[in-house]
């Protein structure tokens, strides 16, 4: 029996269903996102939440005319497979396949593109201005979910909103969670709205009262929104009437009668910001997923397990809540992240020391900097991707005061399936410029423990980044030390060729020079540890030996750890060394699996094989640092 979702290829073609059938439609649409994700991975629960509140945005809205700006972009899947992309859908996430976020390259149906949260009310605002500029009427939507408003970039575009005063509409979809349940005064608010006893009776009353009379449809349209508007004089909204919104709810998420008659009411009659306060389920219609939202945020994708090995998150928590019994002083601090960081057993045991602040980088890091200067050590735990919307506050509240936060970078280099705007490829580069700044990376999940433990001993700003996924099986050592800040070491011994590894390419590279040594090529392997300070007795002394160089880092190559090297060459007068830099290059890095895009970039051993040999083949001029003012370099 052919499907309903088979019939559709754009919203056009949604607006044909009829009303009675929309409900199969969500149903189906359900399945293909629960077959899809089960294989692929990608994010389960929030999609399911957002199923009817899709249909009707694309039944009420036209849209690519109208733009729907969707926030966190990965609730986005529903979206997909409702404007023209339902063909390609099992290849989401996938190298070469459909993003699992919007992206304004696959579709004209993305107006924006989003894979960090808490964008859309500020990126729908500079459409409506555009807009308004243009003298134009189409419609914008912003659509806000999984504990975003919660940002400060959210209220600072409510705030423009309400002043400028355009027609504009934003849909808070409320499920009560980011990734873990939304913390802080707003979500205590939300909550109250979504449990209101009294807003509930009011429902049920009318529903009664007006099933008694028999005046039409009309007469229950019109009551509903009498209901709806009863329910802003029980539940407290100054918070956006004092914005400058017209606020609309809670409505039932799940009920695509309630949402397209509001919707259309709002669209039909509103001049001015209006906000729409939805209520759903995350995980809606998998008992699995509604009764743990949060394991089914994000799943993996089918043989995407770590074989038993520990994650570098897990080595990162453990060691952090041996180091929190030893320091009294030690707390944690993350941006709605405790689970992605593994933190559950370090609040279990000190829940007092633990802080998730919510979707607010900027003030994780400026709340760990106050901590710091009454004498506590805060351990920011953050995503390099997340930790990128931070950069001032590193630099103006931590570095330049001096203060010594430690921050536990996860998901440092290639992450993978979650594609450009959650690779971590820019930290080396954004953190080595900062004065005060220690940055650090380990070659395996031993060396982070140790890394961590020197972290938390130094006592001034240091950055450990390490990778996400399992570590590479090594054992863990009982008795944790500090190692000598700036202070590498080197695990082979070659005279041909040095290859100057940072954090996970060490691995890669100790198995290129075993390949290589096959080819009659002598090779050294050096892990650097540190990308600031960088040992420069080390490197200077295997220059002078060893007079060709290869650096290797998951970064991109504009001011990463490579340049470094060869500045230091440079200034240390060392202008015959030939020095090649393996990276990433100037660009973004696309979704696929790691070890397809390692591959791709010449990061697995493979490649950097490869490269030493083409090095080794090259005319020597081309690698000459000739003299101060200038080095060149290959990719």
């Amino acid at each position: 029996m052919p499907k309903l979702l088979d019939t559709i290829d754009s919203p056009d073609d949604l607006k044909k269903i009829s009303p009675a059938a929309l409900e199969e439609l969500a149903a189906e649409l359900r399945q293909e996102i629960i077959k899809t994700v089960t294989v692929t991975g990608g994010h389960l629960a929030s999609n399911l939440g957002v199923v009817e509140l899709t249909i009707a945005l694309h039944r009420v809205f036209d849209s690519p005319r109208d733009k729907i700006v969707w926030d966190v972009g990965h609730q986005s899947y529903v979206h997909k497979l409702l404007t023209g992309r339902k063909d390609r859908f099992d290849t989401l996430r996938q190298y070469g396949g459909i993003s699992g976020y919007t992206c304004r390259d696959e579709s004209e149906y993305d107006p924006f593109g989003a894979g960090h949260a808490s964008t859309s009310i500020s990126a729908a605002m500079g459409m409506v201005v555009a807009r308004d500029l243009a003298g134009e009427d189409y419609n914008v939507v912003a659509v806000i979910g999984d504990g975003a408003i919660t940002a400060g970039i959210s209220f600072e575009a409510l705030n423009q909103a309400g002043h400028l005063g355009s027609r504009f509409f934003v849909i808070l979809n409320d499920n009560g969670m980011s990734i873990s349940p939304t913390v802080g005064a707003l979500a205590k608010l939300l909550s109250r709205v979504r449990l209101n006893r009294p807003v509930r009776r009011v429902e049920k009353r009318s529903k009664k009262i007006l099933a008694a009379f028999s005046w039409g449809r009309k007469l229950a349209e019109f009551g509903e929104f009498l209901v709806d508007r009863f329910k802003g004089l029980v539940i407290p909204t100054p918070l956006w009437e004092a914005l400058g919104f017209t606020y609309i709810g809670p409505i039932d998420g799940h009920s695509i009668r309630d949402m397209e008659y509001f919707l259309t009411q709002v669209k039909n009659t509103s001049t001015k910001p209006t906000l729409i306060h939805v209520v759903t389920t995350k995980g809606k219609g998998y008992s699995q997923a509604e009764d743990n939202a949060v394991y089914f945020h994000g799943v993996s994708a089918i043989g995407g397990g770590s074989n038993g090995v520990n994650t570098y998150s897990e080595i990162f928590a453990q060691t952090t809540l041996r180091l929190a019994r030893e320091e009294p002083k030690l707390v944690v601090i993350t941006p709605a992240m405790p689970e992605g960081n593994c933190l559950n057993i370090v609040e279990a045991e000190f829940p007092n020391r633990v802080f998730d602040v919510g979707i607010c980088e900027q003030h994780a890091v400026t709340f760990a900097a106050g901590l710091a200067t009454q004498g506590y050590i805060p351990v920011v735990a953050i995503y390099s991707t997340f930790l990128q919307r931070a950069f001032d506050q590193i630099i103006h509240d931590v570095c330049l005061q001096d203060l010594p936060v430690v921050f536990a970078i996860d998901r440092g280099g290639i992450v993978g399936d979650d594609g450009k705007t959650h690779q971590g490829t820019f930290d080396i580069s954004y953190l080595t410029l900062i004065p005060n700044m220690v940055v650090a990376a380990p070659k395996d999940e031993n060396e982070l423990q140790h890394l961590l433990y020197t972290a938390v001993k130094s006592g001034r700003p240091m950055a450990v980044r390490y990778p996400r996924g399992p570590g590479l099986g090594v054992p863990l050592d009982a008795a944790l030390h500090e190692i000598p800040l700036g202070k590498g070491e080197v695990v082979r011994e070659g005279s041909d060729v040095a290859i100057i590894a940072l954090g996970a390419s060490v691995s890669p590279s100790i198995e290129a020079a075993q390949r290589l040594a096959r080819k009659g090529i002598d090779t050294t392997v050096v892990n650097a540890r540190f990308a600031k300070p960088l040992d420069k007795d080390l490197i200077t002394n295997l220059a002078g030996r060893v007079k060709n160089i290869v650096t290797v880092e998951e970064n991109v190559l504009n001011g990463g750890f490579g340049e470094s090297v060869i500045k230091l060459l440079e200034n240390s007068g060392l202008y015959d060394t030939r020095v090649r830099n393996i990276g990433i290059p100037d660009e973004f890095v696309e979704h696929g699996t790691q070890s397809v895009l390692r591959a791709r970039y010449g990061l697995d051993a493979d490649g950097i094989t490869r490269q030493v040999v083409e090095m080794l083949s090259a005319k020597k001029e081309d690698f000459l640092l000739k003299n101060k003012d200038k080095a060149r370099t290959t990719q």
